[in-house]
């Protein structure tokens, strides 16, 4: 039973399908009017701060934040608080430290941002491939998890109904991407982002009202129905049955806090600024809208726990994930739902729909647009623009393609170790890369390569011997027992080894090749660090 009567589902139903509608409409409307790539790749930088900053939170609040990070403090308080708090820094760490270098140095990709310094088409591909690694499996958490999520929220079981659902979505987030662009999945991101905020804070509200606005005691009743009791309020539950609980927690944050806010589909949002002034704003409005967003899912999971209990909510789901569903339910009190409350609950559910289309077209985009301008655009030289166009909508289809497929034969399993997957990527690969690019003057192609493609194969090498894999009832082969790695994550190892990579691969390359690099980057350095010319081409 998942408290949501007839007439809720049916409400959520039509809801759902007038949501469809709208929102192709409005990604027709909104597209490119021509060929043009960089309408297609950036709205042409038309975009106000508040949009775009809106955008910028959209793509960064993905399903599984919403779903996940309120199941983790539902379930473990304290320690999914942090987790939350993590996010926030993250994108608190893009807006002081990279936002500006990134929309100075890039034009479309990450690609756009390495190539700036080190031309060159094997970087390019290094990008991409970083790209795609990075994001597939967030796509996959997203997919798989929309057959389990409608199949939760509409009250049916069945097997090809979720299968089906999960290639009906991917088809229309597909369209998103190809149709849209930059714009088109902008929009979205934002109509995502008024409906999450606004319904979260109703039902926030509603949570706090039935504890007098007192938050005191929504804590202490959340903590005397954890059925953990003061630990619910303390850190280390998450991790208590794990080997190394300490060194879990800290390296399971770190890889959030560096990886999340460097993601593609996140830093491409920085292209769709004018201007440095712009993208500080844009930023503001970023931060601004995922710290009241933390909040929000804070009080609405302390909440779920308080009313509900958290056995029934791992009843429901061991990963936590319809709490944040069957809190806002519990929120309205244990009365008949009333006409406004059930319209209500409508938007809230609504709202988790959005997120997952929202979501996902933002990385097919980042997926399509870096296949086609890294890839296909450096090797047919003089492409035209309406060619690159054409390229990036096919990408679209095939990147879309490929998660529906692999979505489809996930779905049963546990997906935390996809999105672990793709934080210790951003964390261990693109951060230090994008560090290191943009601020040290010596830094050399070699460099580069060895952080792209070294931090990546250390994580795909260690990821299946973690604990998320294999070895323990929640993992994702429970049946299986191939724990070579005794960690959650594998960022203790390999964060510092994708940092360490770029330094032996830069000292490798040779004092006269630093020396060379220096000088190109005194070139362009003004214009990446404090944009002085903003270069197109």
């Amino acid at each position: 039973m998942n408290g949501f009567s007839d007439s809720d589902q049916s409400m959520a139903l039509v809801a759902f399908t007038a949501v469809v509608t709208v929102t192709l409409l409005l990604c027709v409307m909104t597209g490119p009017d021509r060929d043009e790539i960089d309408e297609f790749y950036t709205g042409y930088g038309a975009l106000s701060p508040l949009r775009n900053g809106l955008a910028i939170a959209g793509d960064y609040i993905s399903a599984a934040t919403v779903l996940g990070t309120g199941g983790v403090i539902a379930l473990y308080g304290y320690d999914g608080v942090v987790l939350a708090l993590s996010t926030t820094l993250s994108l608190l760490l893009l807006m002081f430290l990279l936002a500006e270098p990134l929309r100075n140095a890039g034009r479309f990709t990450m690609g756009d941002v390495f190539a700036r310094r080190m031309p060159g088409r094997t970087v390019r591909i290094a990008a991409c491939l970083v790209t795609l690694a990075a994001l597939l499996p967030l796509m996959l958490v997203q997919l798989a998890g929309t057959g389990e999520l409608l199949a939760f929220i509409l009250g049916f079981s069945g097997e090809g109904l979720k299968t089906a659902c999960i290639v009906v979505l991917g088809v229309l987030m597909i369209f998103y991407a190809a149709i849209g662009g930059m714009k088109g999945t902008a929009l979205i991101q934002v109509l995502k982002m008024v409906m999450l905020l606004g319904s979260g804070a109703v039902v926030a509200a509603l949570v706090l009202n039935q504890f007098d606005w007192n938050p005191t005691a929504l804590f202490t009743a959340a903590a005397d129905n954890s059925g953990a009791g003061t630990a619910f309020l303390n850190p280390g539950l998450q991790f208590s049955a794990v080997p190394h609980p300490g060194i879990d927690m800290i390296t399971g944050h770190l890889a959030v806090v560096l990886g999340g806010g460097v993601l593609p589909h996140v830093t491409m949002r920085m292209n769709a600024a004018s201007s440095a002034p712009q993208v500080r704003r844009s930023m503001s409005w970023a931060v601004s809208s995922v710290a009241l967003f933390v909040v929000l899912i804070t009080v609405i999971g302390f909440g779920a726990t308080a009313l509900i209990g958290r056995a029934v909510l791992s009843a429901a789901d061991p990963q936590g994930n319809s709490a944040f569903l069957l809190g806002s339910r519990a929120a309205f009190g244990p009365e008949e739902a009333t006409l406004g409350e059930t319209f209500l609950l409508t938007t809230v559910t609504t709202a988790v729909f959005l997120t997952v289309l929202a979501s996902v077209a933002g990385m097919i985009l980042a997926c399509a647009n870096s296949l086609a301008h890294d890839v296909f655009a450096t090797r047919m030289r003089g492409l035209s623009t309406r060619r690159e166009m054409t390229f990036a909508r096919l990408s679209a289809l095939a990147v879309g393609g490929v998660a529906i497929l692999l979505a489809t034969m996930v779905q049963h399993r546990s997906l935390q170790p996809l999105v672990t997957l793709s934080f210790c990527l951003g964390a261990s690969a693109l951060a230090p890369a994008l560090v290191y690019s943009l601020f040290w003057r010596r830094f050399t192609r070699t460099g580069l390569l060895w952080t792209l493609i070294g931090g990546s194969l250390s994580v795909l090498a260690l990821m299946p011997g973690t604990n998320l894999v294999s070895g323990s009832p929640l993992s994702a082969f429970p049946e299986y027992d191939i724990n070579f790695f005794p960690f959650t994550t594998t960022g203790l190892v390999t964060i510092p080894l994708g940092f360490a990579l770029g330094w032996l691969g830069t000292m490798a390359s040779g004092r006269r090749k630093a020396d060379e690099q220096r000088h190109q980057y005194e070139a362009v350095e003004g214009w990446i660090l404090a944009g002085v010319v903003r270069r197109r081409g």
